[in-house]
C-alpha cells in the first residue's frame, strides 16, 4: 500500500517520456493477452471437434447434429456469462470506449471477464463475430488496472486504457499504425501528436512483441498486385459510391436483428441459445458461414470465384452475422463488415466482367478496396480503413484507389444515411452538431414578444399602471408604425409620482429616452449579444431591426443567453474530455 501511494505520488513517472515507457510496457502485455485469447479459442475448439484452426475448415468436418449443438451450446454458455456480468453491480464503465471517450478510465474487471468469456465461448462455437472487441477490451482492462493499481489521476488512467486498446488492435490485425489511429481517431477524436505518440509506441510494442511469438505478421499473404491501365479507376469510384451507401444499410440491417431478438423478450441466455441454434441451421446449409471470415476473404484474394458462389457466401454470411449480432453476442464487427464488403465488390467485378472479361485481372485489387470503402462508411474514419488494409495485406500498390474509394464511400454515408459502427462516434457528431448550431445561433432564435408597449399618445397614468402590472424596469415607446423611439425608465415615473404631475396628460417627450439601454438589433450572434448585457444589470433589452428607422420586434432575456452559453460551454468539456493531455512536464 505504501509502495503504491510512493509510486502514485511520483510526478517523474508521468511525464511525456515517462509516457512513453508505459505505453510500451502496455503494448507488450497486449500482444500477451491476445495471444492468450488466441490459444484459449483453440483450446475450445480441441474440446469439442478434437481440432483447432480456421473456423471454417473444423466446422466442415462437424455432423449435422454437431453443427447443430457446438454453436447452441456455444450461445447458452456466452449467454450464461453476460447475464453474470450483469449482476455484477460497479461504479466503473463495462466499456473500453466509454472509458477513453466520456469516463475516468476505470474498467469493471469482474465483469470484463465475463464478457471475454462470453466472447471466448462464441468466437470458438463459429459464430460469425471479430476477434477484435475482446481483444481490444482485454488490452484495456489491463491499462485499467495498472492505472488503478497505482490509484492514478483520470487523464493518466484514461491513457494507459487508451494505450491498452491501441495494443489490443495492433495484435489483432498486425497493424501497429491502425492500431493508434482507431482509438485517436474514433475513440479520442483527436490526431494530435501528444496523444498520437504514445499510441503508436504502445501499437509498435505489441506487433513486436505478437511477432516475436511466432504469430503471423500479416493477416492475407496475397501476391503482389500491379495496376494495369485506368480502369480500375472506374471500378473503384463505383465501388466506393455503392459502399457509401450500402455499408450503412448492413449496420442498420444489424440494428433491425437486435430489434427482432428484443421483440421476443427471451432471457439473455435464451435469446442467446436461440441464436446459436439458428446459426447451426445455416451452417448445415453452407460451412463457410462459420467464423469471422477470414479464411474467406484470403479465398477471394488468392482463387477464382464464380458470380453465384459469391452470392451465396454474401447471403449466408450476412444471415449468420445478423443472427449472431443480433441475438446480443459479444465480439467485434470489423472484420464481417470487411468481408460483407469484400463479396459486394467482388460480386461487382463479376458481373462487369460478364461484358468486360479482361477487367477480372483487378480481383484482389477490388477485394480489398471494397474492404476499406465498407469499413471506411461504417466507422467514419476513412484514415483507419485505409492504413489497416495496407498493413494487413502489405500491398502498397493499391493506395491510391484505395483511398479514392475509401473517401468517397466516407462521404457519401455521411450525406445520405449518416449511420456508424461506434456509438462514440454518434455522440460527437451529434454535440459537434449542437455546438456548431449554437455558434451561429442570432439573437432571432432568443426573440421573444413584449407586451410592455405603449405609444407617445398613451397618458402617464397608463405608464403608471403598465409599471404597476408587468414589474418591470423599462417600458419601451412605439410609435404607429412600431418605429422604436425609446424607453420610459421605472425611476423616472417614480419621480413623477413623487412630484405629483397631472398624470391624466400625454407622456411629456423628455421621459423617453434612448440613453438609458441599447437595443439589440435581430443580426447579431450570442457573443454580441452576450457582450451588450455585461454592461446592463437588467433582465431583458429590446430588439430591433435593420431599418432606419429601426422597428420593435421583442426582447431577449439575460437568462436565455446564458442557459445557451451554458449549454455550449457543457458540449465543450465534453469535447476536452476526449483528448487526453500528457504535456505534463
Amino acid at each position: 500500500m505504501r509502495f503504491r501511494s510512493f509510486l502514485a505520488n511520483r510526478p517523474v513517472l508521468f511525464t511525456q517520456a515517462a509516457i512513453l515507457v508505459w505505453a510500451a510496457i502496455l503494448g507488450i502485455a497486449g500482444a500477451l493477452t491476445t495471444a492468450a485469447f488466441h490459444e484459449s479459442i483453440k483450446l475450445l475448439q480441441v474440446l469439442h471437434s478434437g481440432v483447432s484452426g480456421d473456423a471454417v475448415e473444423i466446422a466442415e468436418g462437424w455432423t449435422v447434429a454437431e453443427r447443430l449443438l457446438i454453436p447452441t451450446v456455444g450461445g447458452l454458455i456466452a449467454g450464461l456469462c453476460l447475464y453474470l456480468a450483469s449482476r455484477i453491480k460497479v461504479d466503473a464503465n463495462s466499456d473500453y470506449m466509454e472509458a477513453v471517450a466520456i469516463g475516468d478510465g476505470r474498467l469493471s474487471l469482474r465483469q470484463g471477464i465475463l464478457r471475454v468469456f462470453s466472447s471466448l465461448s462464441v468466437s470458438a462455437s463459429g459464430w460469425s463475430l471479430g476477434r477484435e472487441g475482446p481483444i481490444i477490451h482485454l488490452a484495456a482492462m489491463v491499462g485499467s488496472a495498472l492505472g488503478r493499481f497505482f490509484r492514478l489521476a483520470p487523464t493518466h488512467l484514461r491513457l494507459l486504457v487508451a494505450c491498452g486498446a491501441s495494443a489490443g488492435v495492433a495484435a489483432a490485425y498486425f497493424a501497429p499504425i491502425a492500431g493508434a489511429l482507431l482509438v485517436a481517431e474514433i475513440v479520442l477524436g483527436s490526431m494530435a501528436s501528444h496523444i498520437l505518440a504514445p499510441l503508436l509506441v504502445a501499437s509498435a510494442s505489441s506487433f513486436i512483441t505478437i511477432s516475436s511469438l511466432g504469430y503471423q505478421s500479416w493477416l492475407y499473404e496475397i501476391p503482389a498486385i500491379e495496376l494495369v491501365g485506368t480502369r480500375y479507376i472506374w471500378i473503384a469510384v463505383l465501388i466506393g459510391l455503392l459502399s457509401g451507401v450500402l455499408s450503412p444499410l448492413f449496420l442498420k440491417y444489424l440494428d433491425f436483428c437486435r430489434h427482432l431478438f428484443a421483440k421476443l423478450k427471451l432471457p439473455q441466455v435464451l435469446c442467446l441459445g436461440l441464436g446459436g441454434f439458428l446459426l447451426g441451421l445455416v451452417f448445415i446449409v453452407e460451412s463457410w458461414a462459420a467464423g469471422k471470415g477470414d479464411a474467406l476473404i484470403h479465398s477471394y484474394l488468392t482463387q477464382p470465384w464464380g458470380l453465384s458462389a459469391i452470392a451465396i457466401i454474401l447471403l449466408v454470411k450476412v444471415i449468420s452475422t445478423g443472427l449472431s449480432v443480433g441475438s446480443g453476442a459479444v465480439g467485434g464487427v470489423i472484420t464481417p463488415v470487411m468481408l460483407v464488403g469484400a463479396s459486394v465488390s467482388l460480386f461487382i467485378l463479376q458481373l462487369l466482367a460478364i461484358v468486360f472479361p479482361e477487367i477480372s485481372i483487378y480481383a484482389p485489387l477490388v477485394v480489398l478496396i471494397g474492404m476499406g470503402s465498407f469499413l471506411g462508411a461504417a466507422t467514419s474514419a476513412p484514415l483507419l480503413a485505409v492504413v489497416l488494409i495496407v498493413e494487413m495485406s502489405h500491398s502498397f500498390s493499391v493506395i491510391a484507389p484505395l483511398i479514392l474509394a475509401t473517401v468517397l464511400a466516407y462521404f457519401v454515408s455521411r450525406k445520405i444515411t449518416g449511420r456508424v459502427m461506434f456509438e462514440v462516434i454518434e455522440q460527437r457528431d451529434k454535440s459537434d452538431a449542437v455546438r456548431l448550431a449554437l455558434a451561429k445561433l442570432k439573437v432571432k432564435g432568443l426573440l421573444h414578444p413584449t407586451n410592455t408597449i405603449l405609444g407617445p399618445q398613451n397618458t402617464l397614468q397608463d405608464a403608471v399602471d403598465l409599471f404597476t402590472e408587468q414589474s418591470v424596469r423599462f417600458i419601451y415607446i412605439v410609435n404607429e408604425q412600431q418605429e422604436y423611439l425609446g424607453a420610459i425608465a421605472h425611476t423616472n415615473i417614480t419621480r413623477v409620482l413623487l412630484s405629483r404631475q397631472d398624470l391624466s396628460g400625454p407622456i411629456p417627450p423628455d421621459l423617453i429616452e434612448r440613453t438609458y439601454l441599447e437595443p439589440l438589433h435581430i443580426g447579431m450572434n450570442l457573443d454580441q449579444a452576450q457582450d451588450a448585457f455585461v454592461n446592463f444589470a437588467g433582465e431583458r433589452l429590446p430588439v430591433v431591426d435593420l431599418n432606419d428607422p429601426p422597428r420593435l420586434l421583442g426582447v431577449v432575456y439575460k437568462s436565455d443567453v446564458l442557459r445557451k452559453y451554458s449549454e455550449l460551454k457543457q458540449l465543450n468539456d465534453r469535447s476536452v474530455q476526449t483528448a487526453v493531455d500528457i504535456r505534463l512536464s
